[in-house]
């Protein structure tokens, strides 16, 4: 099985199409919330995500023995900057691998991609959340060197939290 990935161009109606679909797929999975995307959010990620100039999508696209390319994996990521360093960071939003190709390294494959990105944009990290009860993710994440990180013991681990304003 070959997996090919790309930066999608939010103006190529093909990858636009395969970055909504493999979103909806992504918040439809039980580690996405269970729940599609609204037909709003569908209708207008595309031209939101146009006009961000720190916003990049990765696809994983799976060859066909036809010729034809399936889209399999999503990387939704944004540009960010790390006070600490003086340097950018890339956070990776959402990740998604589809249910049929998971266990099969189609996750590390994106992350590596993801990587080489960082690295040729000069980020200092690559950073992520991810979900206490997602055992599956938190292996490929660490596998692949991720963890927690704390900036001093006796403050202990990093946390993620939010408020969400409706």
């Amino acid at each position: 099985m070959t997996i090919e990935f790309c930066l999608a161009d939010y103006n190529n109606p093909i990858h636009a199409n395969d970055v909504v679909m493999l979103l909806d797929a992504y918040a439809s999975d039980p580690m996405g919330g269970n729940q599609g995307l609204d037909q709003e959010v569908k209708q207008r990620l595309i031209e939101r995500l146009r006009v961000l100039p720190y916003a990049y999508s990765f696809i994983g696209y799976q060859c066909e023995g036809d010729g034809q390319k399936k889209p399999v994996a999503l990387a939704n990521c944004f540009m960010g900057f790390s006070t600490f360093k003086a340097r950018p960071l890339l956070n990776i939003h959402d990740c998604y691998v589809a249910d049929g190709l998971r266990g099969q390294h189609v996750g590390q494959q994106l992350l590596q991609a993801i990587e080489s990105f960082a690295r040729q944009h000069g980020c200092c990290k690559i950073t992520l959340e991810v979900l206490e009860g997602n055992k599956r993710a938190q292996n490929a994440y660490e596998k692949f060197g991720f963890s927690g990180y704390a900036l001093d013991d006796n403050s202990g681990h990093a946390m993620f939290w939010e408020k969400a304003l409706k």
